[in-house]
């Protein structure tokens, strides 16, 4: 299903790239600028970004709440 009509990204898209290492909103939003236009879309794909990463948990045993793929500020300014 489309998630988003203004960048057509679908729940497919939100779950592979949960799979891929995006446990973070603000991160998915950056790689597929899903939810960053109209902003109707926004519930819903926080819903499905939810549900992925409980589906990551429970399929390695462990929380996959780490803000992977983030670049820590510090590490920017060095």
């Amino acid at each position: 299903m489309i998630v988003c009509l203004c960048h057509r990204v679908s729940d497919r898209d939100i779950r592979r790239n949960v799979a891929d290492g995006v446990h973070n909103f603000d991160v998915l939003q950056d790689e597929t600028q899903v939810a960053s236009a109209c902003g109707s879309c926004h519930d819903c794909a926080r819903d499905v970004f939810n549900e992925a990463l409980r589906h990551c948990a429970a399929a390695h045993g462990v929380t996959c709440v780490t803000p992977s793929r983030v670049i820590p500020i510090a590490q920017l300014a060095a």
